[in-house]
């Protein structure tokens, strides 16, 4: 009976071990995650400000933007260039997938949902330890943050 438990954790180890792993593979130019998505309707990343009008309501829609950051353990995350002194905070809806992390540097469109958000100190913090920042930088965080969120549900590698 120990013997069959002991296997069983193994297998579900296994199984979240191979669930919490970046896609293998590099971003490639057409390649997709999660639902998918294509070029065709989307909207520069530039116009989000303007299309939130600081609201915080949810505004679907495709965003073609530049990656500026992703999640280093999984790809779990990225951060988008909106313009020179704006990212946008993307997470995978649901969780369901992730992107590998090369897309660093890469042009994407994305299919989902864009708002306006603001993150918690300590939410602040753990994005910056994912991101292997130095201690003394998530110790001088000490402010929440407003700022653009997007749940993507698909995205594409356009360049």
């Amino acid at each position: 009976m120990m013997y069959k438990v002991m296997l069983c954790a193994l297998f579900m180890a296994a199984g979240l071990a191979a669930v919490a792993q970046p896609p293998k593979g590099k971003a490639t130019l057409n390649a997709t995650y999660g639902a998918g998505a294509t070029a065709a309707g989307a909207v520069d990343a530039a116009k989000l400000p303007t299309l939130l009008n600081n609201e915080s309501a949810e505004l679907p829609v495709k965003i073609k933007a530049q990656v500026l950051d992703v999640c280093p353990k999984k790809g779990c995350w990225m951060k988008l260039k909106v313009n020179d002194s704006t990212t946008a905070f993307v997470k995978m809806k649901n969780y369901a997938f992730f992107v590998p992390l090369d897309i660093k540097g890469k042009t994407i469109v994305l299919d989902g949902v864009a708002y306006q958000h603001t993150t918690s100190v300590d939410e602040l913090q753990h994005y910056a330890k994912d991101a292997g920042k130095p201690q003394e930088a998530i110790d001088a965080i000490t402010q929440p943050k407003r700022e653009i969120r997007y749940t993507a549900s698909g995205i594409r590698v356009v360049e």
